[in-house]
């Protein structure tokens, strides 16, 4: 459905374009759009493959583990139905871990495996559980203490000083998570009391 809200958007502004006599605009628009956005991707890459291969060490040394038990007990509150050992709560513990570090290109593959194991043991139901929500809650509204994309960005338009949105980013994501928990863990006492 969304391809067709987009495809219809360009055919609208192309259309638009062509009755107002601004071709001309439209086609530098697209050309200089496309350049631009290969110079982003390929200064996304760099600090991306930097902060994966620091994860990747981070991994190695045990540390992601040792973070992963430190965030389990609270983990685990939130997502009752779910066994401790089971996969799902592994790649929501990793998931979780790659979001903090501001790596969520790295985060998305687990986020899909989290919810795959999610989906199995709701019994392949078309409707989600509580622990899906949940996930899903928790997966958008994340702590980020690292905003790795940001910062390259940042880097890729010569930024004063690239990491000034650390701060920030911390904060934000913060009042983010706790809402984010909140406004969910509202909503499953609400559902568990009509259940």
């Amino acid at each position: 459905m969304v391809n067709y809200i987009w495809a219809a958007l360009a055919l609208i502004g192309i259309i638009f374009a062509a009755i107002n006599g601004t071709m001309d605009e439209v086609n530098k628009a697209i050309f200089s759009g496309a350049k631009e956005a290969v110079t982003i991707c390929i200064g996304l890459i760099s600090v991306l493959v930097f902060w994966l291969g620091i994860m990747r060490i981070a991994e190695l040394a045990g540390l992601l583990k040792k973070l992963s038990n430190l965030f389990r007990p609270l983990v685990g509150r939130l997502f009752p139905e779910v066994p401790k050992d089971h996969p799902a709560m592994g790649y929501i513990l990793s998931n979780i871990m790659a979001n903090i570090f501001g790596l969520g290109n790295a985060a998305t593959p687990l986020g899909i495996k989290a919810m795959e194991e999610l989906k199995q043991l709701n019994g392949d139901k078309n409707t989600a559980s509580n622990s899906m929500i949940t996930f899903l809650a928790l997966n958008t509204s994340c702590i980020t203490l690292i905003p790795t994309t940001v910062i390259a960005i940042r880097i890729n338009y010569d930024s004063a000083n690239p990491t000034d949105i650390v701060g920030p980013t911390i904060l934000a994501t913060i009042i983010s998570c706790i809402s984010g928990i909140l406004i969910d863990r509202y909503f499953y006492y609400k559902r568990m009391k009509k259940g």
